[in-house]
C-alpha cells in the first residue's frame, strides 16, 4: 500500500532498484523532458506577447473609432423648396472629398434658403429668379447656392482638365434667356466670370455645350458652342477661364434642326459630327478653329475622315445616312468609340424611337443599347446588343407626361441592372401613381417595383459611387413653370428599396424567389 500510494505521489521518480543499463536511457528522458518543458514556456511567452500585442491594437482602433467619427452617410435623405419651381437639369461632383457623389441643381425663387441669406437683388436681379444649389449627396445638407440668371435658358457642367499643375476650377456655364452669359465654381458656388451675352434675339443655344482642347495656351480646357439663328448653325468659341470670345462667329453650312456628338478617331482627331433629318455632316475641329480664328492650331484630322467627308458640303456619304436620322451617341470600345446611328427604318418593328437611347450590359461584358419606343400611352423597351443589333429583351410599359427616361448600373458579375418608370394605367390624372422598376437578367421574368409616388417627375437618375451601393436620385416639381408649388429633391439606396420591394411577375415563374437575395446585384 505504501508503495502505491508513493507511485502515486512521484509517478516520476525512477526505481533505485532498476539496472543500471537503464540510468542512461532515463537521463536522455530527462533531458527530453526538460527541453519539452523549456519550449512550453517559451511557447507561452510567445502567447503572452502576441495577445498583448492584438489587445493594443484594438485598443489604439478602439479609441480611434470615437476620435474620428465615419461619415453620416443616411440611407435616405430628403430636402424641400416651398412655393418654387426646377429645371430638368442635375449635375454631379464630389465637391467636399467625402467619396459621395453631390448634386447640382436649379430651382427658382425670391430668397436662398434658409442656410445662405441671400437675395435675388443681391445679385441684380429681380425678385424670382433662378439659384443654382449643391448639396451633399451623404445627407442632403446644403453646401452652396447662388443666384445666377434671371432666367435660364441652357446650362452644362464640366470638369476642367489641365497637362500641368493643380487642376483648374471646374465649371457650370450657364446661359439665361435675357442676354446673360456667365461660369460658376461648381465646388464653390463664386461665379468665376459674367458676361453680357453677344448672342442677338431670336437665337437658342443647342445643346451640348463641348469642352475642347485648350486653344488659349492658359492649359484649361475651353468651350465650343452652337447656336441656331433662324434656320442658320452658327459656332462660337470661348474661353473657359475669362469668358472671352475667340476669334468670330463661324457660319456652317447647315440648316434646321440638327443634333450632333463630339468624337475622337482611333488616330487622336477631334470630329463634330452632325445630322439633320436626313444626312450626317462632318466637321474637323482644326477646320472649325481656323475659321473662326483664321489661325493654325496643332489640331490633326483623321485620314479616313478627311476622305470620307465632302470638302465643299461637309457631307457624309449618302449610303451611311438613308431614312430620317433620330440620334447620334457614342459608344466606347477598348481603345476608341465607335458612333451608334439612330434612323427612322430601325428594323425593330417599333413604332418610333421616344428618346436618346442609353446603354448597358445585359450579358456580362457585352455592351448593349436600351431603346424606347412607342407613341401615345405606351412605350416597349428593347434591350438591343450593341455589336450585332439582335433584341434581347423587350417589354411593353405604360408611358406619362414627363417619363423619365430608362437608366442602368452595372452590377457585380459585369452586367447592368436596368431602371424603368412606368404608370399604374393608361388613364393619366393628376394623381396618377408611378412606379419606379428595375430589373436584372439574373431574375428575367420579374420586376421589382422599388417605389411609387404621385409627384411630378422633373429628372431622375441612378448613380454607383466607389465603395458605396447603388442609389436613386430623384427631383420632383411643379409641372408648370408658371405656378410655384413644392420641390422636392431625395436620394435612395438602391439596396434598401431592394429588401422591402413588391415583386411583379412579367412571365409564369418555375420557382419561388426571395427579394431579399436581389441586394447582392445592385
Amino acid at each position: 500500500m505504501d508503495k502505491e500510494l508513493e507511485a502515486e505521489i512521484h509517478p516520476l521518480k525512477h526505481d533505485d532498484k532498476k539496472p543500471q543499463g537503464n540510468l542512461e536511457s532515463r537521463t536522455e528522458k530527462d533531458g527530453s523532458f526538460k527541453k519539452a518543458s523549456h519550449h512550453s514556456r517559451f511557447a507561452q511567452c510567445h502567447t503572452v506577447i502576441f495577445c498583448f500585442l492584438l489587445f493594443t491594437c484594438l485598443f489604439v482602433v478602439f479609441i480611434i473609432s470615437f476620435i474620428i467619427p465615419c461619415p453620416d452617410h443616411k440611407n435616405l435623405w430628403e430636402i424641400n423648396y416651398n412655393t418654387t419651381v426646377t429645371y430638368d437639369f442635375m449635375a454631379f461632383k464630389d465637391i467636399n472629398e467625402d467619396t459621395v457623389q453631390d448634386i447640382i441643381f436649379l430651382y427658382k425663387d425670391t430668397n436662398s434658403s434658409n442656410s445662405f441669406n441671400i437675395s435675388c437683388t443681391d445679385e441684380g436681379f429681380s425678385s424670382l429668379c433662378t439659384f443654382l444649389a449643391a448639396v451633399s449627396g451623404a445627407n442632403g445638407s446644403l453646401l452652396w447656392e447662388k443666384p445666377v440668371a434671371q432666367e435660364v435658358a441652357n446650362m452644362e457642367c464640366f470638369d476642367n482638365q489641365t497637362t500641368e499643375g493643380p487642376p483648374p476650377p471646374s465649371g457650370c456655364f450657364i446661359v439665361g434667356k435675357y442676354n446673360s452669359f456667365l461660369a460658376v465654381d461648381s465646388s464653390t458656388g463664386e461665379i468665376l466670370w459674367k458676361l453680357p451675352s453677344s448672342f442677338g434675339v431670336n437665337t437658342s443655344v443647342l445643346s451640348p455645350f463641348l469642352n475642347i482642347p485648350d486653344v488659349t495656351d492658359d492649359e484649361v480646357q475651353d468651350l465650343l458652342l452652337f447656336l441656331k439663328s433662324g434656320r442658320e448653325i452658327k459656332s462660337y468659341l470661348y474661353s473657359s477661364s475669362t469668358g472671352e470670345q475667340v476669334g468670330s462667329v463661324s457660319r456652317l453650312n447647315l440648316e434646321g434642326e440638327v443634333g450632333y456628338i463630339m468624337h475622337v478617331t482611333n488616330t487622336g482627331a477631334y470630329y463634330i459630327t452632325f445630322h439633320s433629318a436626313s444626312s450626317l455632316y462632318g466637321y474637323s475641329l482644326k477646320d472649325l478653329y481656323e475659321q473662326m480664328t483664321r489661325e493654325k492650331k496643332k489640331f490633326e484630322e483623321d485620314p479616313y475622315w478627311k476622305i470620307m467627308i465632302d470638302n465643299a458640303t461637309h457631307r457624309i456619304p449618302p449610303s451611311l445616312s438613308q431614312g430620317t436620322i433620330r440620334y447620334l451617341m457614342k459608344v466606347p470600345r477598348r481603345a476608341e468609340e465607335d458612333i451608334l446611328l439612330m434612323k427612322s427604318d430601325w428594323t425593330l418593328n417599333a413604332c418610333e424611337v421616344l428618346r436618346k437611347p442609353v446603354l448597358g450590359y445585359y450579358k456580362p461584358g457585352a455592351l448593349a443599347t436600351v431603346l424606347e419606343n412607342g407613341t401615345g400611352v405606351q412605350r416597349k423597351i428593347l434591350i438591343v446588343d450593341a455589336a450585332s443589333g439582335a433584341i434581347l429583351w423587350s417589354y411593353t410599359l405604360n408611358s406619362f407626361a414627363g417619363t423619365p427616361k430608362s437608366a442602368t448600373v452595372q452590377t457585380a458579375d459585369r452586367r447592368s441592372a436596368f431602371f424603368f418608370w412606368s404608370s399604374t394605367n393608361q388613364m393619366e390624372t393628376v394623381d396618377s401613381q408611378k412606379n419606379l422598376y428595375v430589373f436584372h437578367l439574373t431574375f428575367p421574368n420579374i420586376f421589382l417595383e422599388l417605389t411609387n409616388i404621385t409627384k411630378n417627375i422633373v429628372a431622375f437618375n441612378v448613380l454607383f459611387e466607389q465603395n458605396h451601393h447603388a442609389s436613386y436620385v430623384l427631383l420632383t416639381g411643379p409641372m408648370n413653370q408658371e405656378w410655384p408649388g413644392l420641390v422636392s429633391l431625395s436620394k435612395q439606396k438602391v439596396k434598401d428599396n431592394v429588401l422591402t420591394a413588391q415583386v411583379i411577375w412579367l412571365a409564369p415563374a418555375q420557382k419561388i424567389w426571395n427579394s431579399k437575395s436581389y441586394k447582392n446585384e445592385c
